[in-house]
């Protein structure tokens, strides 16, 4: 069964500043403790990321897998999976909202992951859990350092 967990942090950027970082996939091993590997495969017709291969070593969850990724606003990002080795789903999103005249965002990061072996609900949960506060802190490190540069 699918676990669904999210969070959200501040970061000192605005929302453009912080998908710029989201964006930008090449560079996600530089900044991710779990992503060892991101290659972009395709682009829509606005020059951004569809489908994203990604090499993942998060623990208890590794995995070299394919996201479909759709761009709905400005603000907003969202995936699914098309391809795994050891995953049935791995949906997410990042979210953006300014704060405070648009210098500062809260980004929140939503995932719903499901595994192919059997796992315990309490040990997906740690590792959704670790790959969404890794990420999240890697996030407003990396961006807030892009912007401080």
């Amino acid at each position: 069964m699918a676990e669904h967990t999210s969070s959200s942090i501040t970061i000192e950027a605005t929302p453009a500043e912080v998908m710029a970082v989201i964006a930008d996939f090449d560079r996600y091993p530089e900044w991710t403790g779990e992503v060892k590997q991101a290659e972009v495969l395709e682009k829509d017709d606005q020059g951004r990321a569809a489908k994203v291969r990604l090499v993942l070593d998060a623990g208890a969850i590794k995995d070299d897998h394919t996201l479909s990724y759709t761009w709905p606003d400005e603000h907003t990002v969202v995936w699914s999976l098309a391809k795994s080795q050891m995953l049935r789903q791995l949906d997410g999103s990042y979210s953006l909202v300014p704060l405070e005249g648009g210098r500062r965002t809260e980004a929140t990061y939503s995932l719903t992951v499901d595994v192919k072996i059997p796992m315990l609900g309490m040990i997906k949960r740690k590792a959704e859990k670790v790959i969404i506060d890794r990420a999240l802190a890697g996030l407003k490190q990396r961006v807030e350092a892009v912007v401080a540069s």
